[in-house]
């Protein structure tokens, strides 16, 4: 067997990502996960993919942007070597306009939006009946409609990345030694045991809980309404989320919680009231202190590298994450922004 130039810990999202990467660059890869690819957060269904508010504008901003303009050669070509699709599609994303105020300050990121995001994508105002029927309501009669927002399988997708690997002769393995330059991406609890490491709290564990309904929307934008994601996908299924909840006892059971974020979306959008729920899911979401992706050399550790705290932005965020710790690892590259480094957590 070849040597290992770099172990990747944990098959979340960024680990198959990274890994991804690093195998596309000629690296010899593996991938070590003793719960198996996507058995976190990584397991989800909402699958939204929504950019920063176009204004303000910083590292982090410009990042993400970035890597969402990315996204879909990225999973096109994860789809074309692994032959498994992701279900991602850049369909977009509609907002109601609560007031006056709202509308003021959404006609005013119409503006922003052309001179950041130039003609890769579009942030406009229209009026309700332009939207078509999978809109949410608007006491206004107005919505915001933005074309860079793009919805996928949470699943599906880390399946596609998997069936990519396998294709490159990378496999997902439960246990193997350390080997080459080791990356650390190993979700919320890989944040608990470093801040134990360091000596100091570097980020915990979101829990979030989600619901699943059968109504098919096609390929409608989604939805974003009172904080809750309205995520239709290819299957015939919206999926509904989430919670935020910092402290419980219980990963992965669902509550209330979970029934009453069914009942936002009926009020939010009346035309799936009745729609059979086919699925709970619960999971705990890796949240760094800074409150972006955790990125870089792991501290006094040679060799040990670090991609965690995706949180809510994980996918969205992944083909840029890929691209730049690849180039770390392999070549001594640091295209790392302010904000997202491991010491801005510290």
């Amino acid at each position: 067997m070849a040597s290992i130039d770099v172990t990747v810990r944990g098959a979340g999202i960024f680990g198959l990502s990274i890994a991804w990467a690093c195998a596309r660059a000629g690296a010899t890869v593996q991938v070590v996960d003793p719960y198996g690819p996507g058995a976190g957060s990584s397991g989800g269904i909402v699958g939204a993919l929504a950019p920063h508010v176009p204004e303000n504008w910083n590292p982090k901003k410009a990042f993400q942007l970035e890597s969402l303009l990315m996204a879909e050669a990225f999973w096109a070509e994860v789809e074309a070597v692994g032959g498994v699709s992701p279900d991602y599609a850049r369909s977009g994303r509609l907002q109601p306009v609560a007031d006056d105020k709202g509308l003021e300050l959404a006609r005013g990121r119409e503006i922003t939006a052309r001179d950041l995001w130039g003609e890769a994508a579009v942030w406009e105002v229209i009026r309700a009946e332009e939207a078509g029927p999978f809109a949410p309501l608007t006491p206004t009669g107005w919505l915001i409609r933005d074309t860079l927002s793009a919805r996928m399988s949470p699943r599906r997708a880390s399946a596609a990345l998997v069936a990519a690997l396998s294709a490159m002769g990378v496999e997902v393995v439960r246990e193997a030694e350390d080997a080459g330059q080791v990356l650390w991406a190993t979700g919320w609890q890989g944040l608990i045991a470093l801040s134990e490491a360091l000596g100091k709290p570097v980020g915990a564990g979101v829990k979030g809980q989600s619901a699943l309904l059968r109504f098919d929307a096609g390929d409608a934008p989604q939805v974003f309404a009172g904080g809750l994601h309205i995520v239709p996908h290819h299957d015939g299924t919206v999926a509904i989320g989430s919670t935020s909840e910092r402290d419980f006892e219980d990963p992965t059971s669902c509550d209330d919680q979970c029934e009453a974020l069914v009942e936002r979306a009926v009020t939010a959008m009346p035309l799936l009231h009745g729609a059979e729920v086919v699925e709970r899911w619960a999971g705990v979401r890796p949240r760094a202190k800074s409150r972006a992706p955790m990125l870089g050399g792991w501290p006094g550790r040679e060799g040990h590298f670090i991609a965690n705290g995706g949180f809510k932005i994980g996918f969205g965020m992944a083909p840029k994450v890929a691209g730049v710790m690849a180039d770390l690892m392999l070549n001594g590259q640091d295209g790392i922004p302010q904000g997202f480094r491991v010491e801005d957590s510290l």
